[in-house]
């Protein structure tokens, strides 16, 4: 049997392509060596019973801003998102107080003002400022990325949009965004657990706080205002599902557990081999990390964009995730309180990090090779809001750490030492919230190299390549295949290797569907 295109890998980049595609008519096939669609966004029931586990991301935030489950109709396939109102909330060590961050800008500055007045009204302009910038900036990624496009769009908008004009002429908007996202945070406001939120928060997408032309780090945090930090009910992998009945309703079809050894030339077309298994198909669409790709998989490519791939720079694993079954929720304060029972910030992303001397010795213990002796942590507790996620009573706890070098130059390996630093992320919990001891009934730990091993994201980098400005837009991951083609022909790509980068996005899915398709507008 012959297909119109072979999606290679059943991330959730690779399955929309394919949904995409599938819907126009075409005959799809997605192949995936787990047994599990989704990739990274993926939840398992099998780890600790009575407990789903999200094995990757767990916060769906960009998806949101896009047309993706709108025009798939995932809703109608039973795909159902809970609001995390407020998104995100910074406990100030030991005082039972913190920061809330809320779909309303006005909200979350009344929580500022707490701590602030002047820099509630500075969070005031920097949404402003930075979500017209950003606006603009979004509008690229929803298109295959290019010098010409980027230019126009800047000056479309510059044309019709005068608050825009005023943003893209100022030199100290570019200015600010060639800058160290630390030194801007630094600028903009004067209260330390503001600034030491905003560090945290402008830290999950890799580059350290000190890293030039990184000012947009800190800038993006402007758009959650806009569209909101969402989560999948029943989990994460909630996603993929609805996705994988989206692609088989569309009459694409879906091989789980067949790992591909070889992608070849097959006179006009290609075909797919996994062992025993091969499919014909006019196109191959790579969806899994590219460096694996043209490295281990593709068979008679260019030598010499194999070895530019093979260099492209992924820098080391920069996290290590610990997942907790737990008998109640953690209550941020001095004293032990009950946790039996929900609060306004268990929806969301809890921002445990003292200051900015705390998270700098991560990464320089980052740097020096070896794990953090203080991580930084971000917990989340969604069974405060989505109850299908643990047994009556009881309670999932994800902590998401910073900086976890892949790369251990200090005599110690990572399967050696996992338990005893899977204890420093909960040990940092249960400091911000004393009635977390002894609360642990199971955990599933993922450590760089198990990121590595279990879902394929070399070096235990969840974005694929460093999302460093040098290897984003028109760089990502090379010039010569960032708009979603290979230079051979029919072979497409897409997914956290290629624009506009990591995260629950779906851009790339749907942008290399509208090369394949020849979509205009």
């Amino acid at each position: 049997m012959r297909y119109d295109a072979v999606i290679v890998g059943a991330g959730h980049n690779g399955l929309i392509c394919a949904c995409y595609l599938a819907k126009a008519g075409l005959k799809v096939a997605v192949v995936e060596k787990r047994e599990l669609p989704g990739g990274a966004v993926c939840t398992r029931d099998d780890l600790v019973p009575g407990f789903r586990f999200d094995v990757g991301s767990s916060v769906h935030i960009m998806i949101h801003q896009t047309p993706v489950v709108a025009e798939l109709e995932l809703g109608r396939e039973g795909l159902e998102y809970i609001e995390m109102d407020p998104w995100a909330h910074y406990p100030v060590p030991g005082s039972g107080e913190g920061i809330s961050f809320y779909r309303s800008v006005e909200k979350t500055c009344e929580s500022i003002a707490r701590f602030s007045l002047r820099d509630a009204q500075a969070y005031r302009r920097y949404v402003e400022r930075w979500t017209e910038l950003n606006e603009g900036v979004f509008e690229t990624f929803l298109a295959p990325p290019s010098p010409g496009r980027l230019f126009s769009t800047i000056v479309k908008r510059n044309l019709f949009r005068p608050q825009s004009r005023r943003l893209w002429s100022s030199l100290d908007t570019a200015r600010q965004l060639m800058a160290p996202y630390g030194e801007v945070i630094k600028e903009t406001f004067e209260n330390e657990h503001l600034r030491t939120a905003m560090l945290w928060l402008s830290a999950q997408s890799g580059p350290a706080p000190a890293e030039v032309a990184s000012g947009d780090m800190f800038g993006w945090n402007a758009m959650i205002h806009k569209g909101g930090a969402k989560r999948a009910k029943g989990g994460s992998g909630s996603l993929a599902t609805a996705l994988v009945k989206c692609l088989k309703r569309h009459g694409g079809e879906i091989h789980l557990g067949v790992a591909v050894r070889r992608v070849r030339r097959n006179g006009s077309g290609w075909t797919v081999e996994a062992g025993e298994k091969s499919w014909e198909s006019s196109r191959v669409v790579a969806a899994c990390h590219l460096k694996t790709f043209f490295v281990d998989l593709l068979e008679g490519g260019p030598a010499e964009l194999r070895e530019r791939v093979g260099k492209a720079r992924i820098g080391n694993g920069f996290g290590m995730v610990v997942r907790h079954a737990v008998e109640e929720l953690p209550v941020y304060g001095p004293s032990v309180q009950s946790g039996k029972q929900p609060r306004e910030y268990h929806p969301a992303m809890q921002l445990l990090c003292r200051d900015q001397a705390m998270l700098e010795s991560s990464y320089q213990d980052y740097l020096a090779g070896r794990p953090p002796a203080r991580p930084s942590v971000v917990a989340m507790t969604f069974s405060g809001i989505d109850p299908t996620l643990a047994p009556a009573g009881k309670h999932t706890l994800f902590t998401w750490a910073q900086y976890h070098t892949y790369d251990l130059r200090n005599g110690e390996n990572w399967d050696a030492i996992r338990e005893r630093e899977a204890d420093k992320l909960y040990d940092l919990v249960c400091e911000y919230a004393p009635n977390m001891r002894g609360k642990m009934i199971g955990r599933y730990i993922q450590t760089p190299l198990d990121l590595e091993r279990d879902l394929g994201l070399l070096r235990g980098n969840v974005m694929h390549f460093e999302m460093s400005l040098d290897q984003m837009f028109m760089f990502r991951p090379l010039p010569e295949i960032s708009c979603y083609r290979a230079p051979m022909k029919n072979l497409y790509l897409t997914g956290a290797s290629t624009h506009p980068g990591g995260g629950v996005f779906g851009a790339s899915g749907r942008n290399t569907a509208k090369v394949i398709l020849g979509w205009r507008g």
